[in-house]
């Protein structure tokens, strides 16, 4: 029987060399598969406790003064861990420490095996937010009264192993098998645990659980496609909306109907059976997503057709499928059939994770862990979605190589064609009610003419303030110097291996003649490989002569307008060489296919596999070649063009960009005029209260469509304000250090009486930086948390994660901040807003709209900057209040809001919320008062 000890050491910091020490053990052991003894001391560091650890771990010096020292509890340590597995949360941190004490005391170090319950618990539970000790005892309910105390955390993470291990008793015998396989390569010595475990299992038979064992891969069962039934006689909207109001006061005590929702409904389904297009603001608080679903399903029904309804976020997309969907399932006295349909990079592809799956000598350590994340992951999934996932950073980049790929999954021969996730949803798709999917997807659409959703004629567009910028970004063009090796390297052309390899190796099987032809293929390669790295050095040094300011990014970004000179004829040269290379390349590899095709009759269903795959990789690289080409060779007049460049980066990262000026022309003859009826529905549609600037933008203008504006329900007047500082200098006026001194001290006067939840929001990254870097200076004395996008890692949601679980955090944010955002109650009472919104001057799709918009006689400030700054403000407005309950304030740190005629644009822009004007001081206390 396997003994575990438990251990987890709190230390007066992170690192035994520079002299930290041990500052408390707790120790948990764990046989038979429970809790059999415990431990825990206090130890005496003998030099004193930094504050910030007092803080963490609300452990004193006067806690530790009359506590042992280490020699002295090393032997109850030693002789709990005889003979036993040493397990921790991040083991090699504990292990480390201890080991690097044993040694200064005299003892030898630790060589037994290791479990880490961080590994073990990203293998087991591959789709959790976070692996962090405290998030997973909160969702998997276990006590933990004292997290950062020794003894709670060993206690935790004891409970943590025993459900980990309960969890790899209930895989299958086969998947056991094959992480058996991987667990040499694993940080944790599991393989005798894995082995163990399988002899217990071969030992009864394994019952029939919910999956199936396809090609030695066990994958969850999936469930049937269902067929969505039309009705048998149409449902008056009216009376389901009724029996919608009836059943929500059935549900819900005092509810009341929402009258701006009620209307809502009864807009978007006379636009739908009119056949008109519309526009509908509804403001924070509607409830617009059920106003749209209601009469979407209920005209998906009566049609027999399916409704598409289109999100720019992924949490939107969530929150209708797992919450707005089902609540209407409960509420509608008929069943519908709603799906989701992602674009195909997001599915996993099971023919190349298979091919992946048993070549493991080259594997690095994430790219193992991951194989062992998805083969868990597998039995649990019905979508095949990476969103679900938890990767790591090396994980991602093994995704690229097992993501569904139309080069490779669109082979009907593969043995997995019936079980693949992205068909599967499309055979899903063709059934539902209700489509849900996102913009990015809907482009592709209009590109792809229907490939990818069923033929559909109503639409909902919601967050449709985003439409322009991703429809711009759709319509576009962009490579570089790593997309296109990265063809060459997938079909193994840059090594002579891989795929390329697999090709050669069957026509020599099948004594076709090639070494002539390979030979010639080699060379190209290589000619085609120098020239492309030398196109793109010369692409980064042209921009770093001709340079302007950097972007959001921190590259440096130029744009491509009437170019000559020496140096750009280089460049055009170059481009066409690697063209003319890249032509006589592929001329020669259709030769290959052409002997493969002569003798498909021959070939196994693995080799007709690969020859599809090399078919796929070979088209994919073409469209790289087409994209320079286009990028650097042709004219059009519609499009924008520029050069971006990481100057910090390798001296080939360069970056072609192009981007259609204006898309609304495209939208109206391509989209909005092959449709029958599109609702486009955000909190932010209109600019001073007209729907003119977003119908110019799209090209609506012809349609005529129907708008309607429902204000939100909360009572800004009561429940928030908004402050304008008189005394913070203008940014042009003062240098940036100055500028970040003022707003930093803001920031602080204001947090203090906040306690922290606050949310500041910036227009440019440098400036958040900067920020960032002197707040943390004047905040060491204070109990606040400083979180800051871009400089503290992680994503968005997994920044706005932390922010929520921290009781006095500021949270830095640049763009992406702006919007979707989901921050209620007492978390957030504070948004600042540093300067208003402005698109960068020099950014170079808007430079090309203003000179448009002048060369036509228009005012692109009045028209275009303005209107886009407006409804960015709006949005960032929007964060603050999100519920009846919330209450908070909005600080403007930019005094043009109220200084200049177009200031007064922003503010007349917002629900009627009560504006104050004075010092910080003064505000600061009036704010005070009033939370």
């Amino acid at each position: 029987m396997n003994r575990y000890t438990i251990i987890d050491f709190e230390t007066t910091g992170n690192s035994p060399k520079n002299g930290d020490r041990i500052i408390q053990i707790g120790m948990a052991i764990v046989e038979g598969g429970t809790i059999v003894d415990r431990y825990s001391s206090f130890v005496n560091p003998e030099q004193p406790i930094p504050l910030f650890i007092q803080q963490l771990t609300g452990i004193t010096d006067d806690d530790l003064k009359d506590a042992p020292l280490f020699e002295e509890v090393a032997p109850e340590l030693l002789k709990r861990l005889d003979g036993a597995y040493f397990v921790a949360h991040n083991v090699r941190f504990d292990l480390n420490f201890m080991n690097a004490q044993l040694d200064a005391s005299g003892y030898e170090p630790f060589s037994g095996p290791i479990i880490d319950t961080v590994e073990l618990a990203r293998i087991l539970l591959p789709t959790a937010e976070a692996y962090k000790l405290s998030w997973l005892a909160e969702f998997l309910n276990f006590q933990h009264d004292n997290p950062h105390q020794a003894d709670s955390d060993a206690e935790v993470t004891a409970e943590l192993l025993l459900y980990l291990f309960d969890k790899l008793e209930s895989l299958p015998i086969v998947t056991l098998q094959q992480l058996t396989e991987l667990a040499s390569r694993l940080y944790s010595d599991i393989e005798v645990v894995l082995n163990d475990t399988l002899t217990e299992k071969q030992r009864t038979i394994e019952p029939e659980g919910n999956h199936e064992v396809y090609r030695e891969i066990a994958i969850k069962r999936q469930e049937e496609l269902g067929d969505s039934t039309p009705m048998k006689e149409a449902i008056p909207f009216q009376s389901a909306q009724a029996e919608f109001e009836k059943k929500m006061a059935e549900i819900i005590p005092g509810f009341e109907v929402r009258e701006g929702q009620s209307d809502m409904m009864k807009q978007v389904a006379l636009a739908f059976d009119t056949n008109q297009h519309a526009l509908i603001e509804a403001g924070t608080g509607i409830g617009k997503s059920l106003g749209y679903l209601l009469p979407g399903v209920v005209h998906a029904k009566n049609k027999g057709k399916p409704v598409v309804v289109s999100t720019h976020t992924i949490q939107l997309q969530e929150q209708l499928l797992q919450r707005d969907i089902p609540f209407l399932r409960d509420i509608l006295p008929f069943d519908f059939g709603a799906t989701i349909i992602k674009g195909r990079s997001n599915y996993l592809d099971l023919t190349r994770f298979e091919q992946q799956l048993f070549r493991v000598e080259e594997d690095n350590y994430d790219t193992i862990l991951t194989k062992a994340q998805i083969l868990v992951w597998l039995l649990e999934t019905d979508y095949g979605d990476v969103e679900e996932l938890n990767l790591s950073s090396g994980g991602k980049i093994f995704w690229q190589q097992v993501k569904s790929d139309a080069a490779v999954s669109a082979n009907h021969r593969s043995p997995w064609f019936s079980r693949d996730f992205y068909h599967r949803r499309k055979r899903f798709a063709l059934n539902a009610d209700l489509i849900i999917t996102n913009h990015a997807l809907l482009f592709s659409d209009v590109i792809n003419e229907h490939q990818l959703l069923p033929a559909y004629q109503q639409a909902v567009i919601d967050e449709a303030h985003h439409i322009e910028d991703i429809a711009t970004e759709f319509f576009g063009v962009k490579t570089d110097y790593f997309s296109i090796l990265q063809g060459f390297v997938r079909m193994g052309l840059k090594d002579g291996d891989g795929i390329y390899g697999k090709v050669n190796s069957i026509l020599k099987d099948l004594e076709v003649e090639i070494e002539d032809h390979k030979a010639e293929i080699d060379a190209y390669v290589k000619t085609i490989l120098g020239d492309l790295d030398e196109l793109f050095r010369m692409l980064h040094r042209y921009v770093l002569k001709n340079m302007n300011r950097s972007n959001e990014i921190g590259r440096l970004s130029y744009r491509l307008s009437d170019e000559s000179g020496a140096a750009w004829e280089a460049i055009q040269e170059a481009a066409h060489r690697l063209v003319f290379y890249l032509k006589d390349v592929d001329k020669a590899l259709k030769k290959l296919e052409k002997e493969l095709d002569l003798k498909e009759d021959e070939l196994t269903r693995e080799q007709l596999n690969a020859v599809a795959d090399f078919k796929g990789i070979h088209s994919s690289v073409l469209e790289e070649l087409a994209k320079v080409d286009y990028l650097l060779l042709n004219e059009n007049e519609n499009d924008v063009k520029w050069v971006e460049i990481d100057p910090k980066g390798a001296l080939n990262s360069a970056f072609l960009y192009s981007r259609p000026v204006e898309v609304g022309n495209v939208l109206s003859s391509e989209y909005f005029g092959k449709k029958k009826s599109v609702l486009l529905t955000s909190a932010t549609l209109t600019v001073r209260n007209s729907f003119d600037y977003i119908i110019n933008r799209l090209g609506l203008e012809e349609f005529g469509p129907l708008v309607h504006y429902y204000e939100s329900p909360f009572d800004y007047s009561e429940q928030a304000r908004l402050m304008i500082p008189t005394d913070l200098p203008m940014i042009k006026d003062v240098s940036d250090s100055q500028f970040v001194e003022h707003i930093t001290d803001a920031i602080l006067q204001i947090a203090r009486v906040t306690r922290g939840r606050m949310l500041v929001l910036f227009t440019s990254y440098d400036m958040l930086r900067k920020a960032h870097h002197r707040m943390k200076e004047l905040i060491e004395h204070d109990e606040l948390t400083l979180i800051s996008q871009g400089v503290d890692s992680g994503s968005r949601v997994r920044l706005t994660k932390n922010f929520k679980e921290s009781e006095d955090a500021i949270l830095f944010g640049t763009s992406s901040f702006w919007e979707g955002v989901d921050i209620p109650g007492e978390d957030l009472s504070c948004l600042i807003i540093v300067r208003l919104p402005f698109s960068p001057p020099d950014n170079p799709v808007f430079q090309a709209r203003s000179e448009r918009l002048k060369e036509s006689g228009g005012n692109p400030f009045m028209e275009l900057s303005l209107p886009e700054a407006i409804i960015r403000f709006k949005q960032g407005f929007g964060r603050l209040v999100r519920s009846q309950r919330d209450r908070g304030a909005v600080f403007v740190f930019d005094r043009r809001i109220i200084s200049t005629r177009y200031g007064r644009s922003f503010v007349k822009s917002l629900p009627d919320v009560p504006l104050l004007k004075g010092s910080v001081e003064e505000l600061v206390n009036e704010l005070d008062l009033w939370l």
